[in-house]
């Protein structure tokens, strides 16, 4: 029997939201029945990235529900606030934001990776997206031109932009942090989503950040720190941010990768995994969608019912219509993977090179048995393919592993 995938509709929302309750509890309330629905989409379309989506909510849900002034100025107001996330991954979670304000139609919400739905990665079609992002470390820098073009018109209005942490690893994020300071921009604060992993290791065992806090300050920025899933440490340290005119902020939140459902948070499911973490993305199987989906409800209902007030109601989404045709199991980076290992027992000058995507890729087979010969490079594509064309130089026969638009 298929599953149901179950829905909190807006009116809930709005119920929650205008309800007389403690602020924070308010908030925490609504960033959860995000969660939810962020769940629910991902299990709808069958692929998305829940584990990171999971570990900014909190951010995305104070910034509109509480700090920023885009909702009450409207998304084309010229003073809005802007916020985007460089990242782009952690789409489903701010399109789950977004339809419970009433800003992304149900229509298009519930049809993630779909046409005429959402798309897998934030574009500037869909309703109350800011800019196209995905493709990382670009995000600060385009952060400082809509900074640097606010203050050239002398609009109002803050400019936030959220990075992962391992997409510190990239090599224009250093770009952008110093010629932001040199620039001048002062109009922007962007946020580091410091969950310590990425796909499915910890950032520390594929490049290693070191000092992140001394690391910016020594490029100039005001840097602060705090819980990113405390509502309370977040407002006050957004409100201090607010205090510093003079150069660009930024705040490090450290999070946990897959907030919000016990088995998916990263510290749990690492320990499961045996230091591999599965939630980066895809859809859960049925029995992990509705555990982790009651799980989040029955948290929800909890709060409610300290508050007084009466449990959600849900909707169930319409299953999606499958067409006449089908399409087979086989997997084309299994054979890639498989190609690599087979031809390195031939060939002892082969290297593979890879920038985070060893599992994505089918890169495992080859990285677990011809460990020497496979570098890790992190999320810096630039950086490896220079890497690879020195080892070329010098007699070896290098193979460069990502996702081509991450090389354009």
């Amino acid at each position: 029997m298929m599953v149901k995938i179950m829905l909190i509709p807006l009116e809930e929302f709005q119920r929650v939201g205008a309800a007389s309750i403690d602020k924070y509890d308010k908030l925490a309330l609504l960033a959860d029945m995000c969660r939810a629905n962020t769940l629910a989409s991902v299990k709808r379309a069958g692929s998305g990235h829940l584990g990171s989506s999971f570990s900014s909510l909190d951010i995305v849900t104070l910034l509109y529900y509480s700090e920023m002034n885009t909702v009450r100025l409207g998304a084309g107001h010229a003073d809005r606030d802007i916020y985007f996330s460089s990242k782009g991954h952690d789409a489903p979670g701010q399109y789950a934001v977004l339809f419970s304000l009433g800003i992304l139609p149900k229509e298009q919400f519930v049809r993630l990776r779909r046409l005429n739905g959402t798309y897998g990665h934030p574009d500037v079609s869909t309703p109350g997206m800011e800019a196209n992002t995905g493709s990382l470390g670009m995000g600060i820098s385009k952060a400082k031109g809509m900074a640097f073009a606010k203050a050239l018109r002398r609009q109002r209005g803050r400019i936030f932009v959220m990075t992962g942490d391992g997409e510190l690893q990239e090599g224009q994020i250093y770009e952008a942090l110093q010629t932001a300071v040199q620039q001048k921009i002062t109009n922007l604060t962007a946020i580091v989503d410091h969950n310590k992993l990425q796909s499915d290791k910890p950032v520390s065992e594929i490049i290693d950040l070191g000092d992140l806090e001394g690391k910016f300050r020594a490029f100039g920025w005001h840097v602060a720190r705090c819980d990113g899933h405390d509502f309370r440490q977040l407002e006050k340290a957004f409100a201090g941010l607010e205090g510093i005119t003079d150069r660009p902020k930024m705040l490090i939140a450290d999070t946990v990768k897959g907030r919000g459902v016990s088995f998916m948070e990263h510290p749990a499911a690492l320990r499961e995994g045996g230091g591999l973490y599965r939630w980066h993305s895809g859809a859960p199987d049925d029995r992990a969608y509705s555990d982790g989906y009651d799980e989040i409800v029955a948290r929800v209902n909890g709060r409610l019912a300290r508050a007084g007030m009466v449990p959600l109601k849900l909707e169930e989404i319409p299953p999606e219509e499958k067409g006449a045709g089908g399409t087979s199991r086989e997997y084309v980076a299994d054979a890639f993977g498989q190609a690599l290992v087979e031809i390195a027992a031939e060939r002892e000058e082969l290297v593979v090179l890879d920038a985070d995507l060893s599992a994505d890729c089918r890169l495992r087979a080859f990285e677990l048995k011809y460990p020497e010969r496979f570098i890790e490079n992190g999320i810096a594509e630039q950086d490896m393919v220079s890497m690879a064309g020195g080892l070329a130089l010098q007699g070896f026969l290098p193979v460069v592993n990502t996702f081509a638009s991450f090389l354009g």
